[in-house]
């Protein structure tokens, strides 16, 4: 399978410091040796604060989320209109490590990205820090690799999918992955919380310790003649398997790619052989959870 390559990391909008100066005052002799002094009239400088995503998420969903996740550390400092924050369940707003700070709306402008779709709520926190990669292979089920998908949209969109699908775990390397927050949190509407990850320094030594635990990992690939449906109907059941992404058009790398026990594609047969990479994950998920 190819899959485009995979649009530039997602960059937090920031507002811009703009100065407007004006000329400093002049003098010119005038003939008679006299000198005026021209000034012209100040232009007063337009400040903005400069924001980023750093420990923000935000969206109803995505605060909800991290609110109900008992694994996630504080504190907390949560921004919310009266309206929006009379609608959350109470028993969040009463968190020992939470501080809630009752916000207008014009006044999430300030304090979130440009753009940040927010519906009057968003929550300041450290990011999740997941789990060890033995946590996440203590049953048989369904696990999902990323081999250096980068894209904050695509990966929420692949937590949001693997939550749907019941998938056991994701699987990222943490030198080659998004923060867990901002536009990632807000693209998984409350995923993020919902379904276990692991970060790993090295993906091919990860795929050596789940075979040594009975994982069957599927690499998927355009470059072979196997496709994942015909591979997953001959695993054994209760099935362990871990299916392999590689990044928008580099796939997967070679060293992932040889430590794979497979290598498999989906069929396309309208001949136009491009996925996105988060599209390619839902319908490797329908394929394995379904037949699992």
């Amino acid at each position: 399978m190819s899959i485009n390559r995979e649009r530039n990391g997602h960059k937090s909008r920031q507002g811009q410091k703009s100065h407007f100066s004006a000329k400093s005052a002049s003098t010119k002799p005038e003939s008679g040796g006299r000198e005026r002094s021209e000034t012209k009239p100040k232009t007063p400088q337009i400040q903005r604060h400069k924001v980023s995503e750093d420990g923000w998420i935000w969206g109803v969903h995505a605060v909800e989320a991290a609110l109900k996740n008992s694994a996630r550390k504080g504190p907390f400092q949560l921004f919310a209109t009266e309206d929006r924050a009379k609608a959350l369940p109470q028993a969040l707003i009463r968190r020992s490590d939470l501080n809630f700070r009752p916000t207008p709306m014009a006044d999430f402008m300030r304090i979130l990205p440009q753009g940040a779709v927010h519906q009057g709520i968003a929550l300041n926190a450290p990011p999740p820090e997941g789990d060890d990669l033995e946590a996440l292979m203590r049953d048989h089920g369904v696990l999902l690799m990323l081999d250096q998908v980068t894209d904050p949209q695509n990966v929420g969109a692949i937590f949001r999918s693997s939550a749907a699908f019941g998938v056991q775990g994701l699987i990222m390397q943490d030198r080659h992955s998004p923060v867990m927050q901002g536009v990632l949190a807000k693209t998984a509407a409350g995923a993020m919380d919902m379904v276990p990850f692991a970060k790993v320094t090295n993906l091919s030594r990860a795929l050596e310790n789940l075979r040594d635990e009975g994982w069957i990992s599927i690499g998927l690939a355009g470059n072979t003649d196997d496709t994942l449906q015909g591979v997953l109907n001959t695993l054994p059941q209760p099935r362990k398997v871990v299916l392999v992404l590689g990044s928008e058009g580099d796939g997967l790398r070679r060293l992932v790619a040889e430590h794979c026990d497979h290598l498999a594609k989906i069929p396309m047969p309208g001949g136009f052989e491009s996925l996105n990479v988060s599209h390619a994950a839902s319908i490797a998920l329908y394929e394995a959870c379904a037949r699992n």
